[in-house]
């Protein structure tokens, strides 16, 4: 499943001697580096989660060497090398030790019931993992429970036992205390309204007694991309409106939908809270930032150029 020159996938962890946690969100090396996000700080065996702000800044003040500006994507983000590595924290590693391991908590009983539970729906949990804070070990009573699938086929399997589980009364949707608590941490553009009506019809997150759970796609095809064959570049932002063409990589990482535009042919997602929230054929309005391939002009729209994706979104026009 991984490569052995570069095993690095989205969603896994990697750590640096300095307690720095970091979420790889890169399939291929940047300039030899592990593209990532700063997303916790080690003090001893706690970690305390950091926001996009506070990440920055601590990496500015005292760890600029992790710092990195993607000319590929001409984006900022972190950029960590392999060298400095001293855990390379896996999905399907750590799920593996949770399934066949005594539960600690709580959340990791639950996390061995939704397992069983979507394997008698016939989802193989070779082909899954675990990530969030329970992949650290930092899970707490109130946290969520984080699925990875590796894979289109394995996601949609998995998305599919969802729908039948919610549809058997084993899962439950989110109730409107969860929803409001999923919605304010996504700090997105949408009203409440807007957010919990996508969210309702995604069938990627579910509740097992009380808890959330969500899923989520690492597209094995995208990490085979040669990264030096496309190289863009910004051109400003745009709010357009748009019917959708092509919603089959709608759940991938990062997800993208084909549209009807002229100037602009396809709208790539790189944050979580937009990913399969339009549908083959709807008309969809999109705030996002252009990006331009420099070798063709041809332009794409980005949704998540940013952790917190200020100003940019995706809603359908009901």
């Amino acid at each position: 499943m991984r490569k052995a020159e570069f095993p690095y996938l989205p969603k896994d962890f990697i750590e640096t001697a300095e307690g720095l946690i970091f979420a790889v969100v890169s399939y291929q090396a940047q300039d030899g580096k592990v593209g990532c996000f700063l997303r916790y700080v080690r003090n001893g065996s706690q970690c305390r989660k950091v926001t996009t702000k506070e990440a920055n800044f601590l990496l500015e003040k005292n760890y600029p060497q992790y710092l990195y500006h993607s000319r590929h994507f001409d984006a900022y983000f972190h950029a960590v090398p392999p060298i400095a590595i001293i855990a390379h924290h896996l999905p399907e590693v750590g799920l593996q030790k949770l399934l066949h391991s005594s539960p600690n908590d709580e959340i990791e009983q639950k996390l061995q019931e939704l397992i069983a539970i979507l394997m008698q729906r016939k989802v193989q949990d070779t082909f899954l993992g675990i990530t969030g804070s329970v992949l650290l070990g930092q899970q707490t009573v109130t946290s969520d429970i984080d699925i990875v699938a590796y894979g289109r086929e394995a996601f949609y399997q998995l998305r599919e036992a969802v729908v039948q589980g919610v549809s058997q009364r084993e899962f439950s949707l989110l109730d409107n205390n969860l929803m409001r608590d999923n919605f304010e941490r996504r700090a997105g553009e949408l009203s409440f309204e807007e957010f919990a009506w996508h969210e309702n019809r995604k069938f990627n997150k579910a509740v097992l007694r009380g808890t959330k759970f969500d899923i989520a796609m690492v597209s094995m095809e995208e990490h085979t991309v040669d990264p030096n064959i496309q190289k863009f570049d910004k051109r400003g932002s745009v709010k357009l409106q748009s019917r959708v063409t092509d919603d089959a990589l709608a759940f991938d990482f990062p997800a993208r939908y084909k549209i009807e535009n002229k100037l602009i042919s396809e709208v790539v997602v790189y944050t979580h809270t937009y990913v399969g929230q339009a549908q083959l054929g709807e008309s969809i309005e999109v705030s996002g930032t252009v990006e331009c391939e420099i070798s063709t002009e041809k332009c794409r729209l980005i949704v998540g150029s940013s952790r917190e994706a200020a100003g940019e979104y995706i809603k359908v026009c009901r």
